[in-house]
């Protein structure tokens, strides 16, 4: 039927840089697509460029574990299947910030959100012919760790330290996903590398104006990050797990990448969960 949505998209943090430039690309070539982010306005100048093809808008603050678990109870009385998540959701803090739910404000964002929407859509994507399901993030990259001793920073945080403890974190989940239950979607990690994407919403002015002028220069643009995200769309990878980092498939034996670590923190992670219920 002419019309009808080719494929059901879901992109989280999309208002913004790559997400918003993925969600006008399938957007294009006919796909219903549901963008979740935090501002009202930049939804609503989402909304209007789109000029009314298949877009929904769902406002949601991701950090809280209540108003993740609220999108997916929309999205699941909204469709019957969902052929890719997309997941962009992040934003830096440059002091230590604590959600409604007492936790970490990147960890929260940054990393959690991310588990949530994974586990809770897979049922809806693995009703879908071809799904897959593409984290961005910084896999590949090997700074940065997991402070099992205190994943939360209470007593030592930094912007940086926290947005590579979630990058890591990241990295794990697509590791634990692909190795836990049985399913049918495909888990790409992707590292798209320094994109000249979301550098305006930094709040550290001094970072700010150092990405700006470093964008100039060495950025990619963002529709030649993006491409192969919109592409997998259509035709995921065949292997359950693939990591890309940059265009290079990342090696699985990498010290970032043990499954050992990644079902420590699966298990630490439900942990947490098990505490809000």
């Amino acid at each position: 039927m002419p019309g009808t949505p080719k494929k059901t998209v879901i992109i989280s943090g999309g208002t913004d840089g790559m997400g918003r430039a993925v969600a006008l690309e399938r957007l294009a070539r006919g796909d219903r697509v549901t963008v979740i982010g935090s501002s009202e306005d930049k939804g609503r100048a989402l909304l209007g460029q789109a000029g009314g093809r298949h877009l929904r808008f769902v406002r949601a603050d991701l950090s809280s574990i209540a108003e993740v678990e609220r999108v997916v109870a929309g999205i699941g009385a909204e469709y019957e299947a969902v052929d890719a998540l997309a997941l962009f959701a992040n934003r830096v803090s440059r002091r230590r910030k604590e959600t409604a739910d007492g936790l970490e404000s990147t960890f929260a964002l940054y990393y959690l959100s991310r588990y949530l929407l994974s586990h809770r859509l897979l049922p809806l994507l693995d009703l879908a012919p071809a799904p897959v399901l593409v984290n961005v993030a910084g896999v590949g990259n090997t700074a940065g760790r997991i402070h099992w001793d205190d994943p939360q920073m209470i007593r030592r945080y930094g912007p940086v330290r926290a947005q590579l403890q979630a990058g890591r974190a990241n990295d794990l989940l697509g590791v634990a996903f692909a190795g836990g239950a049985t399913t049918r979607t495909r888990y790409v990690a992707y590292h798209p590398g320094f994109t000249r994407s979301g550098i305006d919403s930094h709040d550290i002015p001094l970072v700010r104006g150092s990405l700006r002028l470093l964008a100039r220069y060495f950025a990619r643009p963002v529709a030649e990050s993006v491409r192969p995200i919109v592409d997998w769309i259509d035709q995921p990878p065949p292997d359950a797990h693939t990591a890309v980092d940059r265009g290079r498939h990342v090696d699985p034996s990498l010290r970032t990448l043990r499954p050992e670590d990644a079902e420590r923190l699966a298990a630490y992670t439900e942990d947490l969960l098990r505490s809000f219920r």
